[in-house]
C-alpha cells in the first residue's frame, strides 16, 4: 500500500507547486485551483484512496498552521482591535452556528438540532488562509487585514468548542447546560494557561541548552504539536493553547532566537506550511466523489444534497454579512467617539461588506468534518456523517469559488477603497521616520561608546563613516575580529530600539519585523565577510 500511495502523495506535492504558480499568474486565490483539481482529479479510475483516521486530522494539520499564523499576526494590533476581533471570534461564530442549527433542523428530516450545531460549528469559522491568499492581489485597509487575521487565530477555537460539545450531545442525547459552562470555562482558560507554560519550559530550553539553527528549527516544529496535545490530554482547548504559546514565543523571538534561526526558520515555516494547506485543499476535491457515494447508498438524491448545501451557504454569507454591520453599528450607538475618527463615510458603510464577504470556509471546516466519528459511543453509525460531511465540502468548495472570485472584483470595480493612497503615503512616511531615527539613534550610540576608545583604529572609522552617510563598503579587509564585535552590538542595539519603537502607536509592528528582518540578514553577512 505505501509503495503505491507515496508516489500520489508526491505527484499531489508536486501539483500543488504548479497550480500555485499558475494561479498567481492568474491572479486568484491559490485553493480555489486546489479544490477543483482535487474535484477533478478523483474521477480517474484507479486512483489509491487516501484515508485519515479522524482522530489524527486534527492533531496532523492544526497546531502547525494555528502555530505559524500566530507567528505572523501582530499582537499589538490585535489588542488595539480587540473589540471587534473579540466579537468576531465568539459572538459571531456563536451566531453563525445557531443559525445553522435552526434552518437545517427545519429542512432536514429527521435532523436533530444537536446534529445542526455540529454542522454549525464545522462551518462557521472563515478561513484565514483562503482569505489571505485572495487579499494579497488587492489592496484592504491595515486596520482590516489586521482584524481578519486576528480573528482567524480565535474564531477556530470558539467554532471547535461548539463543534466538541454537539459531538457529546448527540452521542448522549442530553445536553447539561452547568456542565456545559464549567467545561468551557476549563477550556478556555486551561487551554491559554497550558499554551503559555509550555511556551515557557520551551523558551527556557533555547535559551539554555547550546542550540543552533537546525536544532531550534526543529523545536520549533515540534512546539505546537506538544502545545495540543498536553491541552488535549487534560480536556482543554488544544487549539487556544497552540494560539496563546505561539502569540508569546513570537513576541519573544529576539531574546532566545538568534539572527541565524530566525531568518532559516522563516523559509522552513513557510514551505511547510503550504504544503499543509496544499495538500488539504487538494483534500477536499478528492474525498467528494466518495462522500457523495455514501450519501446515494442511504437513499439521499444527489439534488437535494446540492439544495442543502445551497441554504447553507447562504446562511454563513448573510450571517456574516449581517454580524458585520450590527457591529457597524454597535460603534456608532455606543462608540460614537471611535465611528466619527472614521473620515470617509463611504468606506464605513462599506467596510463591513467587504468583512461579510471574506467568509470563505476552508482548513479547519475540513478538518473538523473529517474528524467526525464514524460510530456513536453505543456503536451505531453516526447519524448523516455523509450529509454533514457532503454540506460541508460543498460549501467549502461555492465560498471558495463565488466570493474568492468576486472578491477582488467587488474590490476594484466598486472602488470601495480609493482613499488608500493616502495610507500608503503614510506607511512610507512611517518607514522613512523610522530608518531615520534609527541611523540617528545608532550613530549617536557608537560615537558615545565606541569613538574614545578606539580612535585610530581603522574599522572604528569605516563602521562611523557608515552609519554617517549610509554608504557601503566595498572593501572588507577593514573587518577584524573587534570590527565584528562592534557591529554585532550595533545589532543588537538596532533590534533594542526597534522593540521600544514598536510600542509607539504610529509605527506598524509589520514594518518594525521587516525592519528587523533587514538586520538580521546583515548579521548573516558577516559570517561571510
Amino acid at each position: 500500500m505505501m509503495h503505491t500511495l507515496l508516489p500520489f502523495v508526491l505527484v499531489l506535492i508536486l501539483l500543488t507547486v504548479f497550480l500555485t504558480i499558475w494561479a498567481n499568474k492568474l491572479k486568484i486565490a491559490y485553493p480555489i485551483l486546489l479544490v477543483v483539481a482535487g474535484l477533478t482529479i478523483s474521477f480517474i479510475p484507479g486512483l489509491p484512496i487516501i484515508k485519515i483516521d479522524p482522530d489524527l486530522i486534527f492533531f496532523i494539520f492544526l497546531p502547525p498552521l494555528l502555530f505559524e499564523a500566530a507567528w505572523g499576526v501582530s499582537f499589538k494590533e490585535m489588542k488595539k482591535w480587540w473589540r471587534i476581533i473579540g466579537s468576531f471570534a465568539f459572538l459571531v461564530v456563536f451566531f453563525t452556528a445557531l443559525l445553522v442549527a435552526i434552518v437545517t433542523n427545519h429542512i432536514i428530516p429527521g435532523f436533530s438540532i444537536a446534529l445542526g450545531f455540529v454542522l454549525g460549528g464545522i462551518v462557521s469559522p472563515p478561513d484565514a488562509v483562503s482569505t489571505g491568499a485572495i487579499t494579497k492581489f488587492v489592496k484592504i485597509p491595515k486596520s482590516t487585514q489586521a482584524i481578519l487575521e486576528g480573528e482567524s487565530l480565535l474564531n477556530d477555537a470558539s467554532s471547535l468548542i461548539i463543534f466538541r460539545f454537539a459531538l457529546v450531545a448527540v452521542g448522549t442525547g442530553q445536553f447539561i447546560w452547568q456542565e456545559a459552562a464549567v467545561d468551557f470555562l476549563w477550556m478556555l482558560f486551561g487551554g491559554v494557561g497550558i499554551g503559555l507554560l509550555i511556551a515557557l519550559i520551551f523558551m527556557w530550553i533555547h535559551k539554555r541548552l547550546s542550540t543552533d539553527a537546525p536544532s531550534d528549527i526543529a523545536l520549533t516544529l515540534i512546539e505546537p504539536y506538544f502545545m495540543y496535545w498536553i491541552a488535549e490530554q487534560v480536556h482543554c482547548s488544544g487549539v487556544l493553547a497552540v494560539v496563546a504559546g505561539g502569540l508569546f514565543l513570537s513576541s519573544k523571538r529576539l531574546s532566545y532566537l538568534s539572527s541565524s534561526s530566525r531568518i532559516k526558520g522563516y523559509s522552513v515555516w513557510e514551505s511547510f506550511v503550504f504544503l499543509l494547506n496544499g495538500m488539504v485543499f487538494l483534500l477536499i476535491g478528492l474525498e467528494l466523489p466518495e462522500i457523495v457515494a455514501g450519501m446515494r447508498s442511504n437513499g439521499l438524491p444527489l439534488s437535494t444534497a446540492i439544495g442543502y448545501v445551497v441554504l447553507v451557504t447562504i446562511v454563513l454569507i448573510a450571517a456574516r454579512i449581517l454580524s458585520a454591520y450590527a457591529a457597524m453599528l454597535a460603534t456608532i450607538i455606543f462608540r460614537p467617539q471611535v465611528a466619527h475618527q472614521q473620515q470617509f463615510s463611504k468606506r464605513r458603510w462599506t467596510t463591513p461588506l467587504l468583512m461579510g464577504w471574506t467568509g470563505m470556509r476552508g482548513v479547519v471546516s475540513l478538518a473538523a468534518a473529517l474528524a467526525i466519528p464514524l460510530t456513536l459511543p453505543n456503536g451505531e453509525a453516526f447519524p448523516y456523517r455523509n450529509l454533514i460531511l457532503f454540506i460541508t465540502f460543498v460549501a467549502i468548495l461555492l465560498t471558495l469559488v463565488i466570493q474568492g472570485l468576486t472578491f477582488p472584483y467587488l474590490i476594484e470595480k466598486t472602488k470601495l477603497f480609493v482613499g488608500l493612497e493616502n495610507e500608503g503615503e503614510l506607511e512610507r512616511n512611517t518607514r522613512l521616520k523610522m530608518k531615520t531615527g534609527l541611523k540617528q539613534h545608532v550613530y549617536a550610540f557608537v560615537k558615545e561608546k565606541y569613538e574614545q576608545q578606539y580612535l585610530g583604529h581603522a574599522g572604528m572609522e569605516r563602521i562611523l563613516k557608515h552609519w554617517e552617510d549610509q554608504s557601503k563598503v566595498q572593501d572588507s579587509s577593514w573587518m577584524d575580529e573587534t570590527s565584528r564585535e562592534i557591529l554585532l552590538d550595533i545589532f543588537a542595539e538596532q533590534r533594542a530600539y526597534l522593540t521600544t519603537l514598536n510600542k509607539e502607536a504610529e509605527f506598524d509592528e509589520d514594518i518594525i519585523r521587516q525592519q528587523i528582518y533587514q538586520i538580521d540578514l546583515e548579521e548573516e553577512r558577516l559570517k561571510y565577510v
